[in-house]
C-alpha cells in the first residue's frame, strides 16, 4: 500500500507540530513556507548585537512541547530544555507599587497582601476557581474538537457538561475579578489575562479567568537559547522525522477538485497529497488559497471580529536595570479607557499598559556586555486602515515617557538602535489578517464554539491547525490544534 502523503501550508508552531504527529503516524510530509525560516510569529533577528525574540515571550504549558519528542520515541532534553522562573513577571503601577508575580501561589498570595493589602485568602479562592474552571473546560474547550460528535460522547465530556453552569460565562472576566478583590490593583492585575488571546476583560466571558491557572499552577519557563529554541527544535525533530521544508514557497492556491483537496499549488506547480492542512490564518486561506471556490466559504466565521494586534518596539540598551526582570509589565492608570481606545475607537490610548522583555536577563549574550535587549510591546486594535505611522511615532513617546518615569531615568539616549513591528507587518509576514495575533477576539461566551473548526465541513481532507482556528492562540493552543487535527486526520 503507498504511502499517504500530507502538504502542510504554513511552517508556524502549529505547522510543524502537526507535520511532526502526521509523520509518526507514518506520512509522508511536505511543508511550504513562504518565508526563508520557520516558525511564523515564533521567530528570531538580531541587530548591531543584540538578538531578538521576534513574537511569543512567555512559555507556558512546556509538556505540550515535550509531548511531541516523547510521541516520536525521543528524548525532549536531547532537543530542547528550559528552566523555571521564580518569577513570573513583576508588574509596575503608577502609584509606584510594585508587585511580583511569584511561581509559588502561597508566596504571591502574600505578596499580594503585603504590597495591597488584599486579603491572601482571596488571592488563594481566585485560583481554586481559576482551577475549577480548568477542570472542567479542558476535556471540552481545548484538547478535543468541539466540532465532532465523538467529543461529546466521552464521559469526561459528559461530567464536564453537566457542570457548565459552573464556568461563569454570562459575566465578564472584569465583573467576576471585581467580585474576588477589593483593590482596584488586584482586579487590573486579572483583568489583564484576558490579553493573553486578544479580548477585552469588558466583553469577554469570566470563563477566560482560567487562564491564570494555566499560568500559575503550570508555571512559566525560560527555554535555554530562547524562545526561537522551541521552533529549532522542533524543526529539528521534523526532519529527523523525514518532513520536508520547502522555504520561500507560498503555496498559490489549494486545488479542489469535487469539493476534495487535492494537493496544492506552488509556483504553478501541482503537489498532489491525500490531505492538506492549512497553518495560514483561515481568513487568508479561503479569500486567497481557496478564492476560486467562493460558494465554499464559511462567511458568518470570516465576518468574526479580529483579535486585538500589537506595537512592538525592539530596543537595544545600553545600559542593564537591576529592577527590571524577564518579564515586566507597567500598567496604565485607566484601564477600562485604555481597552476602551483599542475596541471602541480603534486606536492607541494616550498611556497605554507596556510589557517589557528582556532575554538578555536569562541568556546574557542577547545583547552586549552592559547592555539589555528590550522588546517593547503594547496591545493595540487590528489594522482597519488607521494612519500606523502617526500613531506610531504618539506611542513612542508615550511610552518612553512612561517608562523614563518609572525607572527615574530617561531612555531616551539609551536607544542606540530601533527595529518595529506593527499590525500592517504582523499581516505581510506571518498572513495574520489586520495583523491579528490570535485570529478572532473573544469577547463573547460563544467564541469558543464560533472560532473555525479544525476541519473543513464543505472540503473533504482540508484541515486547519494554527492560533486562528480551534481551539485558539497563543503556543499551547496552537499545539493543541496540532494533536486535534492529527487525531483527526485518518
Amino acid at each position: 500500500m503507498p504511502q499517504k502523503t500530507a502538504l502542510i501550508i504554513g511552517a508556524g508552531i502549529a505547522g510543524i507540530a502537526t507535520a511532526i504527529r502526521l509523520a509518526v503516524k507514518g506520512y509522508a510530509v511536505q511543508v511550504f513556507e513562504a518565508n526563508s525560516y520557520a516558525g511564523g510569529k515564533l521567530s528570531e533577528f538580531e541587530q548591531q548585537g543584540y538578538r531578538f525574540d521576534a513574537g511569543p515571550s512567555l512559555f507556558t504549558m512546556p509538556q505540550y512541547v515535550d509531548d511531541l519528542f516523547r510521541l516520536a520515541g525521543k528524548k525532549p532534553e536531547d532537543y530542547f530544555t528550559y528552566q523555571k522562573l521564580d518569577v513570573v513577571c513583576h508588574y509596575f503601577y503608577p502609584d509606584i507599587t510594585h508587585l511580583k508575580a511569584y511561581a509559588n501561589e502561597q508566596r504571591f498570595a502574600e505578596e499580594v497582601s503585603v504590597q495591597t493589602g488584599e486579603p491572601a485568602s482571596s488571592t488563594q479562592q481566585y485560583y481554586r476557581n481559576s482551577s475549577r474552571i480548568y477542570d472542567i473546560t479542558n476535556h471540552v474547550f481545548l484538547e478535543q474538537s468541539l466540532h465532532r460528535l465523538q467529543t461529546y460522547l466521552s464521559s469526561n465530556t459528559l461530567k464536564s457538561i453537566l457542570r457548565l453552569f459552573q464556568i461563569d460565562a454570562f459575566r465578564t472576566m472584569h465583573q467576576a475579578n471585581q467580585s474576588f478583590f477589593k483593590d482596584k490593583r488586584l482586579v487590573q492585575f486579572f483583568d489583564r489575562y484576558a490579553t493573553y488571546n486578544g479580548s477585552n476583560p469588558y466583553k469577554a466571558p469570566a470563563t477566560l479567568n482560567v487562564i491564570p491557572h494555566l499560568e500559575q499552577h503550570y508555571g512559566a519557563y525560560f527555554p535555554d537559547g530562547g524562545m526561537y529554541r522551541i521552533t529549532g527544535s522542533l524543526v529539528k525533530l521534523a526532519e529527523d522525522l523525514g518532513v520536508v521544508f520547502h522555504y520561500n514557497s507560498p503555496v498559490d492556491e489549494i486545488v479542489v477538485k469535487g469539493k476534495k483537496a487535492e494537493g496544492v499549488k506552488v509556483n504553478g506547480d501541482l503537489h498532489a497529497a491525500d490531505v492538506v492542512i492549512s497553518n495560514m490564518d483561515v481568513w487568508f486561506t479561503y479569500r486567497k488559497l481557496l478564492s476560486r471556490h467562493p460558494h465554499l466559504f464559511p462567511e458568518n466565521i470570516l465576518k468574526q471580529e479580529r483579535s486585538s494586534s500589537a506595537l512592538i518596539f525592539y530596543w537595544g540598551i545600553s545600559k542593564q536595570f537591576l529592577q527590571l526582570d524577564l518579564h515586566n509589565i507597567f500598567f496604565s492608570a485607566n484601564y477600562e479607557a485604555e481597552f476602551n481606545a483599542i475596541w471602541n475607537e480603534r486606536s492607541i490610548y494616550h498611556d497605554p499598559t507596556v510589557y517589557l522583555n528582556i532575554s538578555s536577563k536569562f541568556k546574557a549574550d542577547d545583547a552586549p556586555a552592559g547592555c539589555e535587549n528590550w522588546f517593547t510591546m503594547i496591545n493595540v486594535p487590528a489594522n482597519t486602515g488607521q494612519n500606523w505611522d502617526q500613531l506610531i511615532a504618539e506611542a513612542r513617546q508615550n511610552i518612553i515617557k512612561k517608562l523614563s518615569a518609572q525607572l527615574g531615568e530617561d531612555i531616551t539616549p539609551l536607544i542606540v538602535n530601533e527595529s518595529i513591528l506593527d499590525p500592517r507587518s504582523i499581516e505581510s509576514r506571518t498572513s495574520s489578517y489586520q495583523g491579528s495575533l490570535y485570529g478572532t477576539s473573544s469577547n463573547s461566551q460563544f467564541a469558543a464554539f464560533l472560532r473555525h473548526a479544525n476541519r473543513s465541513a464543505k472540503i473533504s481532507n482540508l484541515y486547519f491547525c494554527g492560533g486562528s482556528v480551534h481551539p485558539g492562540g497563543g503556543i499551547p493552543l496552537a499545539l493543541l490544534s496540532a494533536k486535534i487535527v492529527s487525531e483527526w486526520v485518518e
